[in-house]
């Protein structure tokens, strides 16, 4: 068990000696044990326990209930557990995904783009709770990638961070079952696909990550035939992520990974089941879903295409999901190819 670093994140970023020295020791951080931890002040620290209240309400809902917060044009909604395949085992969360509530006449909507529609979700309350943590959780995100960029030594503190404009920030309400003689498994091993991960859990604990191992080769899960689902699952190392009062958990995506060419290498993580239910909230700081990520540090034609990455992810852990189904019958794959040549283009 490792003592995570925990760093005060200031009210602005400016590149002053102070930020650069902060940046520095946030990369180190991640560079030797792949997480840190970001202090939360009183305000943000309720806006995280009203999420998690939120999502305690919504999961005690019953079943049928829930089951009715699904769409067939998002990925938004309700996942209950067994339902979410990591490295082709079922995954014993249960899960509401929260993406951008796009409206149904917007015209991104009416033009098919694959995952875009209104979020289905149960009450007013619910919806309030998330998109005022997220938010909240959004501000720090770029205060991040600001950090990130000066830590890495780009001449741009924005670098980043015009990725990220108008992102396709999303989150992960989870909930794990108490532990039983059916499996230990909350999550299996794996990596997350976006650019930079934002964590809260409750005080029950099951989280696992791996650190960056010297000589070891990380699988680039952005590319075909590369999945990082089940890589090191009975290996050791793995770090216990202890539950801490007033702080977020904050570690590398794949797409950091790929900017820059493994100087950050994507954390993988696991959820183990606890003797008691368990809470967390998981939110992906994105880049827009029209953008093209490329690598930092060297010229090239290697990209990739942010809404063409998202959809491939998710229409790949759930192959069986409604929204997946309809994305494949409407032929919804060639809008997302004109899209991602348009982006290519501009």
């Amino acid at each position: 068990m490792t003592a995570l670093q925990t760093f005060h994140l200031p009210d602005v970023i400016t590149g002053v000696p102070a930020d650069v020295e902060l940046a520095q020791r946030m990369i180190r951080a991640w560079q030797t044990d792949g997480i840190f931890q970001i202090a939360t002040d009183e305000v943000q620290s309720r806006k995280t326990e009203n999420a998690l209240a939120a999502s305690r309400r919504f999961f005690r809902m019953p079943m049928q209930a829930k089951a009715r917060c699904v769409s067939d044009l998002t990925y938004s909604g309700y996942i209950a557990s067994g339902e979410e395949i990591t490295a082709g085992e079922a995954d014993y969360s249960e899960i509401f995904t929260v993406c951008k509530d796009v409206p149904a006449h917007d015209a991104r909507v009416q033009a098919q783009w694959p995952c875009h529609g209104p979020a289905p979700w149960p009450d007013a309350d619910y919806a309030q709770a998330m998109k005022v943590f997220m938010d909240e959780l959004g501000v720090a995100g770029e205060k991040l990638l600001k950090l990130t960029a000066l830590g890495l030594g780009l001449d741009d503190i924005d670098t980043l961070t015009r990725l990220t404009r108008d992102g396709w920030h999303h989150m992960r309400v989870l909930r794990f079952p108490t532990l039983s003689s059916k499996s230990a498994r909350g999550i299996g091993a794996h990596t997350d696909y976006g650019l930079l991960v934002i964590a809260a859990q409750d005080d029950v604990g099951g989280l696992y990550i791996r650190p960056p191992v010297d000589g070891e080769v990380r699988k680039r899960n952005w590319l075909p035939g590369e999945s990082s689902a089940g890589m090191y699952e009975n290996e050791e190392p793995w770090t216990f992520v202890t539950p801490v009062p007033n702080v977020l958990t904050v570690f590398p995506g794949d797409i950091l990974q790929f900017m820059t060419d493994g100087r950050l290498l994507s954390t993988p993580h696991k959820v183990r089941l606890n003797t008691r239910e368990r809470f967390a909230l998981a939110y992906f700081h994105e880049p827009n879903f029209q953008a093209c990520a490329r690598p930092l540090f060297e010229a090239g034609n290697e990209h990739i295409h942010y809404g063409t990455h998202f959809t491939n992810m998710f229409t790949r852990c759930y192959p069986q999901r409604i929204t997946t189904q309809r994305i494949v019958a409407e032929d919804r794959w060639s809008v997302l190819q004109r899209l991602k040549e348009q982006a290519l283009q501009g």
